[in-house]
């Protein structure tokens, strides 16, 4: 199930693992095989990842497995060990992109954001690892895909976004199949030709390849979906005009500074009165925050089939 020494680098590289892990990870792994309790907890790990693969509805279990037995590794391998059960996961995911008749570069750009969340890890924190694996089970499971500037997870109706939608006319049910959208770091700007882009990509995808799911919305929880962000930002930033393309599900009441202050300036933890000021987006988050204002998670929707903007 764990690649061989002679293996994992190439395995690494193909995942986008930073190179300067790589000498670690292949190092660690001669401490992982010989420990038996930790080799039977890779295989509960993957076995629990890649059943019923492809099938919705498995995020929240495995997020708190994973999580839950992390502490149970080595403690020299540590958050490392995330990155083992991705790898030894990769032969059933690959299988299942096989089976489905997923193009290689989609397979291989949509697999390799395990090593740009490590990236995006030791960015944050500078600390090598993996010690949120929860936002690449979907990536290991068939249901995330990137396509372009995007990342579209195949996703259902929650009960409030199905309200929303029935609302705006729609015959919507929770459950209904639908797109999730994310924004991934490191990809550069998110352009309203490059969102575009991405749609054409995934209309196109999904209907190939996921015929029988009939995605008709697409959704998107986000701090990026702000209204707020407009009163910092000009109407033609590509934020406003990614707001602009969608429909408000609903209006948060609880805080989440936090999300913003991650995602724009690297560490989640950095006061306000630090954050610099070197561009717009950056002066919109830090003066808002100074003010005492916060900044809050936007949930919105748009038809897949909108004309683009």
């Amino acid at each position: 199930m764990l690649p061989d020494a002679e293996e994992l680098p190439e395995i690494l590289l193909d995942l986008a693992v930073p190179h300067e892990d790589i000498n670690e990870l292949v190092r660690l792994r001669r401490v992982l095989a010989r420990d038996t309790d930790a080799m039977r907890l890779l295989e509960e790990c993957v076995e629990a990842l890649v059943k019923d693969i492809g099938e919705h509805g498995h995020w929240t279990r495995l997020t708190e497995l994973l999580l839950a037995r992390l502490p149970e590794a080595p403690p020299e391998i540590g958050t490392y060990f995330s990155v083992y059960v991705f790898a030894a996961a990769l032969p059933a995911t690959r299988a299942y992109h096989h089976e489905r008749g997923i193009p290689a570069d989609v397979s291989r750009h949509t697999l390799a954001d395990l090593g740009r969340n490590i990236a995006v890890h030791r960015r944050r924190f500078g600390e090598p690892g993996l010690p949120f694996p929860q936002w690449l089970v979907p990536h290991f499971r068939g249901e995330l895909y990137q396509l372009g500037r995007l990342q579209f997870e195949r996703a259902r109706l929650g009960e409030r976004t199905a309200q929303a939608l029935t609302a705006a006319g729609l015959d919507a049910e929770p459950g209904t199949p639908c797109l999730n959208l994310h924004i991934p770091d490191f990809s550069g700007p998110l352009t309203p030709a490059a969102c575009d882009r991405s749609l054409e990509l995934a209309r196109a995808f999904f209907a190939r390849y996921f015929p029988e799911e009939h995605h008709e919305v697409a959704t998107c929880h986000s701090w990026l979906l702000d209204p707020q962000l407009k009163r910092y930002l000009p109407a033609d930033s590509n934020i406003v005009r990614f707001q602009e393309r969608f429909r408000a599900i609903r209006e948060d009441t609880e805080p989440a500074d936090t999300e913003p202050v991650q995602f724009v300036f690297g560490r989640p933890d950095q006061a306000a009165e630090s954050l610099p000021r070197r561009t717009s987006v950056e002066r919109a988050i830090g003066d808002h925050l100074r003010a005492g204002g916060h900044w809050y998670l936007g949930h919105g929707w748009f038809p897949l089939q909108q004309p683009s903007l």
